[in-house]
């Protein structure tokens, strides 16, 4: 940000991220496997294979595996991941942010992917990703003033085929964790289909969920954009950062765990099944 004030589209970013999280507020209303058309459709709980309702994660993923072809995804599926029974600091995370060229996952393309690792409950920065990718078509205006990323950012970045191996070797044995993370796993998943033929399943925690649902436990009225991150964070005492950068934004909903799982551990840590989505 300008030392002179906001930057002009700082109005434009403002309204996208309630828009999107407005969605994500809908949804979780709703309920899980509900759809409800509209301008941000992208964002809304997309009807599930009835497959995923029948078999555990587990056998997923070993199916999944078996199905896929030799590469990534399938050492990605052969990698285990801890048990849900563990201490969530036990386990190792993944936090991850997508910037695409919109929001619906069968039709806009993955723009960046940043990602940091969360080992033994502290954030890892070392290990930590950032990934430009090249789109097939151009970037649209409307999603360029939000993130910054134009089309003579991308010219010389690969293609999404050469970054997805990068991300799944980094997701490997570890738990996804994002700020809306069926968003990011809508187009994870996406991209696996095209790029190996098979989908991705994530175990995954979803820190705006586990922010609605805090909000719900205390007695709070969820108000209009009280589940952005940087809303989420404030209230928790951490600082702003600025938003719609995938590394930035993946760091934010790291620390941003952190602060949810020490508000839900008493004299021992939250157990993983209570983050996951």
């Amino acid at each position: 940000m300008m030392a002179g004030g906001p930057e002009p589209w700082d109005a434009e970013r403002e309204a996208w991220e309630l828009a999107r999280t407005e969605a994500a507020l809908e949804a979780l209303r709703l309920g899980e496997g509900e759809r409800r058309p509209g301008l941000f459709d992208g964002l809304a709980h997309r009807t599930e294979p009835w497959w995923r309702h029948v078999f555990g994660l587990s056998l997923r993923r070993s199916w999944l595996g078996w199905r896929s072809p030799p590469g990534p995804l399938r050492t990605y599926y052969r990698t285990p991941i801890g048990d849900g029974d563990l201490p969530w600091t036990a386990v190792e995370y993944l936090a991850l942010d997508i910037e695409a060229t919109g929001l619906d996952a069968d039709t806009d393309e993955i723009l960046s992917i940043g990602y940091v690792p969360i080992v033994e409950g502290r954030i890892r920065l070392a290990g930590a990703g950032y990934h430009l990718v090249r789109p097939r078509r151009p970037v649209p205006e409307e999603t360029a003033v939000l993130h910054g990323i134009l089309d003579g950012h991308l010219e010389t970045a690969p293609r999404l085929g050469s970054v997805m191996p990068l991300v799944l070797r980094a997701l490997a044995g570890r738990v996804v964790v994002a700020h809306h993370a069926r968003l990011e796993r809508f187009f994870l998943s996406r991209a696996c289909r095209r790029l190996y033929g098979q989908p991705l399943e994530l175990s995954f925690v979803d820190t705006l969920e586990l922010e609605y649902q805090a909000l719900i436990r205390a007695g709070h009225p969820v108000e209009r954009g009280a589940l952005r991150l940087a809303a989420a964070r404030a209230r928790r005492g951490l600082p702003r950062y600025k938003a719609h950068n995938a590394l930035t934004d993946a760091v934010a909903a790291a620390e941003l765990l952190l602060a949810q799982a020490e508000g839900l551990s008493d004299d021992a840590p939250v157990r993983v099944r209570a983050l996951l989505g």
